[in-house]
């Protein structure tokens, strides 16, 4: 009788614990499945592919679209002065009539494109700013590729603000005003709605490490122009397909993973001018390969 009451109170006993502890695992065990479910987000999921349509200059809007289409591509950067082409009489701009932009709009629609930007632009006055962030209100960009002038920041930051669309500063090779991270990141200062474009291949052009430029202005990247080029710390230097150069571009994605980046990256070929769509495939084709990796 005695070995049966102390084996029930030790059965009470074990209960009254358990529910006591309201049968939820030990602390460490929380944690352990918290950082597991943590690591084991995919930041790479909102990243998004794009082309500067810089890359297809030499051809029309609309057969540059067809060009992108192809490539199994669904996202662009648009760039002011590309002849629109398929009927239309104007230039992608600030320009274009209302007929224009509806068959724009048509068009991107029938092959679910997108324009998530346009750029490089750098406009001279006020009027003309407003001008370009009501077209890019109007095709729903996410930010503006630009090179304001130190005059300009105040003003930009705040119709960015106002409008909800970023300006994203893009740096080209020396002299460039904006050759060097620590120009963009002076633009930045007190300015919340400007940020970067990062294009790497003019950053090796003018000498610098992209990995180290992309440490510079974490948390002020709004996309990246993907391209490689064949010699570094020349501003002269040939373009080549993604992979193909000078440019350690693993690390690149390794360090925009660690960043949280969330933007596009947008393919940018400035060689081979007319028959670089293979070109663009097969960056694309790394860029999938490489990202898989990361996941």
């Amino acid at each position: 009788m005695k070995r049966f009451v102390i084996a029930m109170a030790s059965f009470l006993f074990i209960i009254l614990l358990t529910n006591c502890s309201g049968g939820k695992p030990a602390d460490n065990a929380t944690d352990s499945t918290t950082a597991v479910k943590s690591d084991s987000v995919d930041v790479t999921a909102n990243w998004k592919l794009g082309v500067q349509m810089w890359t297809f200059h030499m051809f029309s809007f609309t057969d540059a679209l067809n060009k992108v289409d192809s490539a199994g591509i669904k996202n662009i950067e648009a760039f002011w002065g590309q002849a629109l082409g398929g009927g239309m009489k104007d230039t992608f701009g600030i320009k274009m009539s209302v007929e224009s932009k509806a068959k724009l709009k048509d068009l991107l629609k029938s092959k679910g494109i997108s324009i998530v930007a346009m750029g490089v632009i750098a406009p001279g006055t006020n009027e003309e700013w407003i001008k370009a962030f009501d077209l890019a209100k109007e095709f729903g960009l996410s930010y503006i590729t630009a090179e304001p002038r130190d005059d300009q920041w105040n003003f930009v930051d705040s119709m960015a603000g106002v409008y909800g669309i970023k300006i994203a500063i893009h740096d080209h090779p020396k002299p460039n005003h904006y050759w060097s991270p620590d120009s963009v990141l002076a633009a930045v200062q007190g300015h919340p709605n400007i940020g970067s474009v990062a294009d790497v291949g003019h950053w090796a052009r003018n000498g610098l490490n992209p990995v180290d430029c992309l440490k510079k202005l974490e948390g002020h990247i709004y996309g990246m122009h993907l391209k490689d080029i064949v010699k570094f710390d020349d501003t002269q230097a040939a373009d080549t397909v993604v992979s193909k150069g000078v440019i350690d571009f693993p690390a690149i994605f390794a360090e925009l993973k660690r960043q949280h980046f969330s933007g596009m990256l947008s393919i940018e070929q400035e060689s081979n001018w007319y028959n670089s769509l293979p070109d663009v495939i097969a960056t694309k084709d790394y860029f999938n390969a490489q990202v898989a990796k990361l996941k």
